[in-house]
């Protein structure tokens, strides 16, 4: 089986990939399966509308908790190639994510650990919320973000290959209560 049964288990899991769409969709299928053993899932999961034609007008965030959409990039117009993240819609994604703690969720999933949080903005506080509340978090993180991560989480965090079955190896070490103080 998967190393990580036979040591402690951090609270947080981190998917280290660049496959930004494969993250997202272990994320959404790990929220699925907790949520049919009967766990209070709470948090974000990023999606792309499909039917938004802009380069990155679409990009949202699905709340977990009560299943809003919140639309967390902005338009920069038809002659912009770039992306942005709009630091209003991200700031809702972040608040939606902290009620769910205070509301007591078994689990929290959050969409990524990236520039933003790194700099203590963006998902920073719902991070800080679940681990201050010792709710176990999920989240997803590209390896170029590797060492901001490890400054960030330290010893709180497993780092997960982009893989179902060694994230609910990781699940099942917290379930037996071996988790990293």
């Amino acid at each position: 089986m998967n190393a990580i049964i036979n040591r402690r288990v951090a609270r947080v899991g981190a998917i280290l990939s660049d496959a930004g769409a494969e993250k997202q969709a272990l994320l959404s299928q790990f929220a699925a399966l907790r949520r049919s053993e009967g766990f209070c899932v709470g948090g974000v999961v990023e999606f792309v509308d499909p039917d938004c034609a802009t380069p990155c007008g679409g990009l949202y965030a699905l709340d977990l908790f009560d299943g809003a959409r919140i639309r967390i990039s902005q338009d920069l117009g038809p002659g912009s190639t770039a992306c942005n993240l709009d630091p209003g819609g991200v700031a809702l994604a972040c608040a939606a994510a902290q009620r769910a703690v205070e509301a007591g969720a078994d689990v929290l999933i959050l969409t990524k650990f990236g520039k933003l949080e790194a700099d203590h903005q963006g998902l920073g506080d719902a991070f800080a919320a679940a681990i201050a509340a010792e709710i176990p978090v999920l989240t997803t993180l590209k390896p170029v973000m590797r060492a901001e991560w490890r400054l960030f989480a330290g010893e709180l965090s497993d780092e997960l290959p982009p893989d179902a079955a060694a994230i609910e190896s990781w699940w099942r070490g917290l379930a037996r209560g071996s988790v990293a103080a």
